[in-house]
């Protein structure tokens, strides 16, 4: 949002400079992005001289150069090699001598002496755009005759007003500071609170004429108060629609905005003053004289400002007279009720709208005006008047208008300020500083806020309606301290606080390292937009009902929200197909959405998404292609990672797999993979084998955390290792032996390891060779060789009577 300083200060009066007023406005929330300087007469003017052309010729090697003799009021001739087509003997032009610096977007440009195609040239004869006073650039810019030679046109260029244009980076909750007023009233409160001295000057509309001037010609019906709970208008005749004075139309220079005649600029200075919109109809062009604010059916043609014919949706609210609509309420106007050259009896509407109908309205035809800006997010309703007062005011001293009604204002039903209960004690909480109770109740009454009680250290406040943002203790916390200033709570040197170990696993930890798994088995990150296209419903078997639609989608693409994680990433593999990039391995943490009996329901799942083929093309072994099995393995290792037992695995119940499981661990679903249905995927584009994985990521992380470590220190004392070769019966697996083993009852013996198995003619038939490591160890003591050789004793005898086992 673009801020005039000169139109600023007619609100607040300051010795501060703006620097110092961009840093109070920043830290209010109010971010300043840049400062500008706008008008006046512009510095490096001075160096450009007016020169008078004493003659041209030819360049005798450019057929379209020219070689210029140019008068600069010092006697001599200067030479200049000029390329404009329409630079003439006898003209009168702005010459840019050498030393002109000109700031361009991209650095500085300094005129220097050249030499062009073989000729001298001493400067520069300049168009608009090169001196930046206008837009053409067709050919240079030829001066009125009577202009002495030698004139810096710093001293001829100098009609607009010296301003300095404000940008604020405006948050879209901050719809009370939409207009110069709005700023200063906050710059005002933040000043005041820090004992900066300001004056903050009201607008005053106390010089509206309090004569009756009887009922208004045009009758107003409000057939929906709801989306419009407050709705003025006036009557104003004789108007003289011409060119806007200097001032007014300086104002909206600086802040981005085109003049185009005084009554269109008055309705936009006003909104820009006050953030009120207005809009003014051509009063001869309202039939029947009755203005109908109602909304129409779906499908009604209208024809906007723009010449575009729009079908409405429904839900628009419409501005009509008796035949025809005549405006999108809030949003914008309709080609035949504007204002022209030849209007002369005005009707000027002031309203507030329903800020939702009017975002509706907006984004259904694509349309973001000013107008709707304001609306959407919620004006002042005690400006309606005020701001048609003003605007009338302004439209009889400059376009001559006269009064010729009473101001109609339809409000049924009154906007009430907000009330909140603020207990002083939170803001101390909340902020972590201590703030003294009277600046507290200062910066409140700085905000306009009313105290209307204090009881046992609560705070029954009354928030004008004007501030849309502050419904609640913490936004009035918000507000104490960006009034009370950031920059001035203090950061303590040191932080005291005591740790507490957390027994939990941060669910992010564990996303991290399951992604990092993923990545090392080959696979890439999807990232996919939670808004889908309706189809989908229908191509992916949703229950009917169970999908969560967009009120207002942006467009048919994003119209509702996705109920599984499968849809995008088939996207994503037909987007790599499409581009030869046949081999897909992806995955992707996000959330699906539903509405499952009348409740809207999020869950966070893992997507793991396999096609083409499993292994690259390589000179060490072949190609193989993607499997069920491939998949189910990786999900597995997931599963292993986590420490998760899988407890069953059920047929998937899911109409887009050919075949599936569900893995089961106790009472919770771990998620469900599969064969994607060709059908379905040829339907998104993809003809080759698809598997799909969708892990309930919440329970993972669940069951995941349910696996308490323990930790213990690492033993002071060494352990020691003994190997046993045995002689054993061939049908005798690792495992009898694991298990068997385990049967010691033994503290010290803390491990044991098959490390080698052979099965060979140098063995007797029916017989193998296992190799075993064993670990003993005692964490309070070194261990004898006689401790050692006990133990060993009793597992070679387990060995010998258990397994028929031999030493080698």
């Amino acid at each position: 949002m673009k801020i005039s300083y000169n139109w600023l200060k007619t609100y607040i009066d300051t010795d501060i400079s703006i620097d110092e007023i961009s840093s109070t406005l920043t830290s209010t929330g109010l971010e300043v992005e840049g400062v500008e300087e706008i008008g006046g007469a512009k510095k490096y003017l001075d160096t450009v001289l007016v020169g008078k052309v004493l003659s041209t010729i030819p360049h005798p090697n450019a057929d379209k150069l020219k070689v210029t003799k140019i008068d600069l009021g010092d006697g001599k001739e200067t030479q200049i090699v000029c390329g404009a087509p329409n630079v003439a003997e006898g003209q009168n032009v702005p010459v840019a001598t050498v030393g002109t610096v000109f700031p361009t977007p991209d650095g500085d440009f300094k005129i220097k002496k050249a030499k062009i195609r073989g000729e001298e040239s001493f400067g520069m004869i300049c168009s608009e755009v090169e001196l930046g006073i206008g837009t053409d650039n067709s050919g240079i810019l030829v001066l009125p005759e009577d202009l002495k030679p030698g004139t810096p046109t710093s001293q001829i260029f100098t009609s607009e007003e010296a301003d300095k244009e404000i940008e604020i980076g405006l948050t879209p909750n901050r719809a009370d500071a939409m207009s110069h007023f709005g700023v200063a009233r906050d710059l005002y409160a933040a000043l005041k609170t820090r004992d900066i001295n300001a004056t903050f000057k009201p607008y005053n509309v106390s010089d509206y004429p309090t004569t009756d001037f009887g009922k208004n010609p045009i009758s107003i019906e409000v057939k929906d108060t709801e989306a419009a709970p407050r709705y003025a208008g006036i009557y104003l005749k004789n108007i003289k629609v011409a060119e806007s004075p200097e001032w007014l139309k300086n104002r909206l220079k600086v802040i981005g905005l085109s003049p185009i005649n005084n009554v269109v600029d008055i309705t936009n200075y006003i909104l820009h003053d006050l953030g009120q919109p207005l809009h003014a109809f051509d009063a001869d062009k309202i039939e029947g004289n009755k203005i109908i604010v109602q909304k129409l059916a779906e499908g009604t043609k209208f024809t906007t400002l723009d010449g575009v014919e729009r079908e409405l949706k429904g839900h628009e609210l419409m501005i009509c007279d008796e035949n025809k609509p005549l405006c999108i309420a809030g949003v914008f106007g309709g080609e035949n009720s504007g204002v022209t050259e030849s209007t002369t009896n005005l009707f000027l509407e002031s309203a507030y709208f329903e800020p939702v109908t009017i975002r509706k309205g907006a984004k259904a035809h694509a349309l973001n005006t000013d107008a709707s800006f304001r609306f959407e997010r919620g004006i002042d309703p005690n400006t309606t008047i005020d701001a048609l007062k003003k605007a009338v005011l302004l439209l009889t001293e400059i376009a001559g208008a006269e009064i010729a009604s009473n101001i109609d204002d339809i409000y049924p039903n009154p906007i009430a300020n907000f009330n909140v209960k603020l207990r002083l004690g939170k803001v101390v909480e909340l902020l972590g500083v201590e703030i003294a109770e009277d600046k507290i109740k200062a910066i409140l009454e700085n905000l306009e806020i009313k105290i209307l009680a204090e009881n046992n250290g609560v705070l029954d406040l009354e928030v004008p309606a004007y501030r849309v943002d502050v419904q609640r203790d913490v936004d009035l916390i918000e507000d104490i301290l960006r009034i009370y200033g950031y920059d001035n709570i203090e950061i303590p040197t040191k932080f005291s606080f005591s740790y507490i170990p957390n027994q939990k696993v941060s669910p992010d930890k564990i996303e991290d390292f399951i992604a990092r798994q993923l990545t090392a088995f080959g696979f890439n990150e999807a990232m996919n937009n939670s808004l889908t296209k309706r189809e989908y419903e229908t191509i992916f078997a949703y229950p009917e009902g169970e999908s969560v639609a967009m009120l207002n989608p942006l467009s048919a693409d994003l119209a509702v929200m996705r109920r599984t994680l499968l849809n995008g990433l088939l996207e994503n593999v037909a987007f790599n197909v499409n581009r030869r990039n046949t081999d897909v391995k992806l995955f992707e943490f996000g959330k699906v959405y539903g509405k499952i009996d009348g409740k809207y329901e999020e869950d966070k799942c893992l997507g793991i998404i396999l096609s083409g083929n499993f292994n690259s093309e390589s000179w060490t072994g072949n190609v193989r292609k993607s499997t069920f099995s491939d998949l189910k393995g990786l999900v597995q290792q997931i599963f292993v990672r986590l420490n998760i037992k899988v407890t069953e695995e059920l047929p998937a119940n899911d109409k887009n797999f050919l075949d599936g499981i569900e893995f089961i661990s106790g009472n919770k679903s771990l998620g469900k993979l599969g064969i994607v249905d060709k059908k379905i995927a040829k339907k998104l584009g993809v003809s080759q084998d698809t598997f799909f994985a969708q892990l309930n990521w919440e329970n993972l992380v669940s069951l995941a955390n349910k696996n308490n470590l323990k930790y213990k220190d690492i033993p002071k004392f060494p352990g020691s290792r003994r190997d046993l070769a045995l002689l054993i019966d061939s049908n005798v697996k690792y495992e009898d032996l694991f298990k068997a083993t385990k049967e010691v009852k033994s503290s010290l013996l803390k491990s044991v390891n098959l490390f080698d198995v052979y099965e060979g003619d140098k063995l007797p038939n029916g017989k193998k060779s296992y190799a075993l490591s064993f670990m003993i160890q005692d964490e309070n003591k070194t261990l004898s060789d006689q401790d050692i050789d006990a133990l060993m004793q009793k597992l070679i005898k387990l060995y010998q009577d258990k397994f028929n086992a031999e030493l080698r």
